[in-house]
């Protein structure tokens, strides 16, 4: 088995789809044009991590999801033969 290096998400850790409300809510929020400068920085740096974290979530999502493919594959015996009826 692949180890695909998952962990189980602490308590305070957000999940994947609140993170993506979050980002779509920080997104909407700055393309406002009325919040200042400095709350432009925070929201970014904000919005970066949450990127970086779904970003990694989808690349373990990915492995996770190959590793089961490669796992049925294994199982799947080849087919006997074909039947022909003509």
């Amino acid at each position: 088995m692949i180890d695909t290096g998952t962990k189980v998400p602490e308590e305070n850790e957000i999940g994947f789809e609140e993170a993506m409300k979050r980002l779509d809510c920080l997104v909407e929020s700055m393309e406002s044009g009325s919040a200042p400068l400095s709350e432009l920085v925070d929201r970014y740096e904000e919005g970066a991590k949450l990127l970086k974290d779904c970003r990694k979530r989808l690349e373990l999502a990915e492995l996770k999801i190959k590793e089961v493919q490669e796992k049925d594959a294994q199982m799947i015996a080849e087919p006997m033969g074909q039947d022909t009826n003509e």
